[in-house]
């Protein structure tokens, strides 16, 4: 009896999270599916099915691929930058000097800004007439560039943003991955007549597998649903060329009010998505936990 009692007190402590859930995340995905399949009007309400034709008009539409690609060039542009520069940092911040406090709070510090901040800093620096990355190429003797209304240069300068942003995150991870690190290892190698990079390369960094690991899958989920930094910065252009699929959702629904064509785009990022963390297992095989 007393144990129905306990059981139905954990259930009432739970009834707020599961509410919560079911209202904002089981809910929206099955409507999501469920829009896929049918064809709404401009105010959402569903007018017919329409089985596979949404899916058919999407793989046929150019602007997806578009979209795909470079979202695809967005992820793998700030998951390698971002890891590798908080590698570099936290591996720099390891070392035994003087005042290195300091810039381990520097380093650390971009995890409290948000993304509009962040966004908006960028937005003035590259600013094509009163940022100050234009001004330095033009004492340098170069031709200013036009960052956000160029596709050539649009996707790197929301990249920017976003590596500025992941770099805190990734710094702590790191920093707590390799102050894990038993100080035996380090005798170990001295003792080995292994030199610094010798002992970076082939133990430090194989130690430290499991936080890349961890950031790699991180970093690479948040690159996929990146929209703050895209909506401020490039609205998506120019040519589409910042168009993600986060982005692209929006814009559809909301601005050409597609809700049925959005919810097939919706659907096919949470594939993505999925692919993305079952690959997780096959990855982590290659993890070396200590």
């Amino acid at each position: 009896m007393k144990l129905k009692r306990d059981e139905n007190i954990g259930i009432l402590f739970a009834l707020p999270t599961l509410i919560v859930t079911f209202i904002f995340s089981i809910y929206p995905l099955f409507k999501t599916f469920i829009y896929a399949f049918s064809f709404t009007d401009e105010k959402g309400k569903i007018v017919e099915y329409a089985g596979l034709e949404n899916f058919y008009e999407l793989f046929t539409d150019p602007a997806f691929y578009s979209s795909l690609i470079a979202t695809f060039k967005f992820a793998i542009i700030t998951v390698t930058l971002s890891i590798v520069i908080s590698l570099f940092l936290a591996i720099l911040c390891n070392e035994k000097i003087k005042g290195i406090g300091f810039f381990r709070m520097v380093f650390s510090s971009s995890l409290g800004v948000s993304i509009s901040a962040a966004a908006s800093v960028v937005l003035f620096m590259f600013h094509p007439s009163l940022g100050i990355i234009n001004e330095i190429i033009e004492i340098c003797g170069g031709t200013p560039i036009n960052w956000l209304t160029d596709s050539k240069y649009a996707l790197i300068t929301v990249a920017i943003s976003t590596i500025w942003m992941n770099i805190g995150f990734g710094f702590l991870v790191l920093t707590a991955g390799l102050q894990n690190i038993s100080a035996d290892v380090d005798e170990s190698c001295l003792m080995d007549g292994a030199g610094y990079f010798t002992k970076l390369f082939k133990v430090t960094i194989p130690l430290l597998s499991p936080s890349i690991f961890y950031l790699v899958i991180t970093t690479t989920l948040k690159a996929f649903q990146s929209f703050g930094q895209v909506d401020i910065l490039t609205g998506g252009g120019p040519n589409n060329s910042t168009n993600f699929l986060v982005y692209s959702i929006y814009k559809t629904a909301f601005s050409n009010y597609r809700f049925d064509y959005a919810s097939v785009q919706g659907v096919i990022l949470l594939l993505i998505i999925v692919i993305i963390m079952l690959s997780k297992s096959k990855l982590q095989k290659k993890v070396h936990y200590q």
